[in-house]
């Protein structure tokens, strides 16, 4: 008898709040946001763009508890009381379901978008999320899907544009540095949790003290990226956005917890809205 059973039938508010949470919400609306942003600045046109975010939404969610449902046992071995899926909190069932449902809405609505932006996002970005998932989370190469999955990210949107192009370079380097350093960041809290049940990636080859360091200078790597890579003059609002990237990449390494990871996803937020604000 499962830990959900014992307590009795939960109410349904409390089982979708579960849900959700097992999807890990908060980066999933971030990746979301920053697609939007993004599309909001290759101008797609509304119908398109609409469809890019959703198939972004979508994919971002199948990934999330597939996360969780993989690393149900490994979490219940260190006791984790945040996870739904290990506590019971939510059934495993459930999630499967959910993780379906998600998937094949991610695979229709990508394709909706064009087959180019459709390829792209299902196998470099929803592809190298689910492969993080199923074993690279545990090998040396663990940053690869992040800095795949990131780098791909504007490409996905510039190839739904009624004329599909590639995005340019300098965009593919910042989308995948911030997300090698996202990647650092968001283990941190989790590297003894994680050596426990025999897992060693990256982060946790480089060690803590590391770990604080290098990844707050490789997102301000891909914020330099940012700044000096598009065409012409760097404008005053970039300078002020590097320096609120600096401010948050200090945060990054002052704080524990989710603090710095949560950084990291401020400091991709200043980089897209930069961006926007040069289309």
């Amino acid at each position: 008898m499962d830990a959900a059973t014992d307590r009795g039938p939960r109410p349904v508010p409390a089982r979708a709040r579960a849900l959700l949470q097992a999807a890990h919400l908060g980066p999933s609306v971030a990746v979301t946001t920053l697609t939007a942003l993004l599309a909001v600045a290759a101008g797609p046109g509304a119908a398109r763009g609409v469809l890019v975010v959703a198939a972004v939404a979508a994919g971002q969610l199948s990934i999330g508890w597939s996360n969780d449902l993989v690393d149900a046992s490994r979490d219940r071995a260190v006791g984790r009381t945040d996870k739904p899926v290990a506590t019971g909190a939510v059934a495993e069932g459930t999630v499967w379901v959910a993780t379906a449902l998600a998937l094949a809405a991610c695979v229709v609505l990508s394709l909706a978008c064009g087959w180019r932006a459709g390829a792209t996002h299902l196998l470099l970005v929803v592809g190298s999320g689910w492969a993080y998932n199923l074993g690279l989370k545990r090998t040396a190469a663990s940053a690869v899907p992040y800095a795949v999955a990131f780098g791909a990210l504007p490409t996905v949107v510039t190839l739904a544009l009624p004329r599909p192009l590639v995005a340019p370079v300098w965009m593919l380097a910042t989308g995948a540095l911030l997300g090698v350093g996202a990647h650092l960041l968001n283990a941190l809290p989790d590297l003894a949790d994680d050596a426990a049940t025999g897992v060693r990636g990256l982060p946790h080859l480089l060690g803590a003290r590391t770990v604080r360091v290098l990844a707050p200078l490789v997102l301000l790597a891909g914020s330099a990226v940012a700044v000096l890579g598009p065409p012409g003059p760097v404008p005053l609002s970039a300078a002020v956005g590097g320096v609120l990237c600096l401010a948050l990449a200090a945060a990054a390494v002052a704080t524990r917890g989710r603090t710095p990871f949560l950084a990291s996803i401020g400091i991709a937020l200043v980089d897209v809205l930069g961006l926007l604000l040069r289309s």
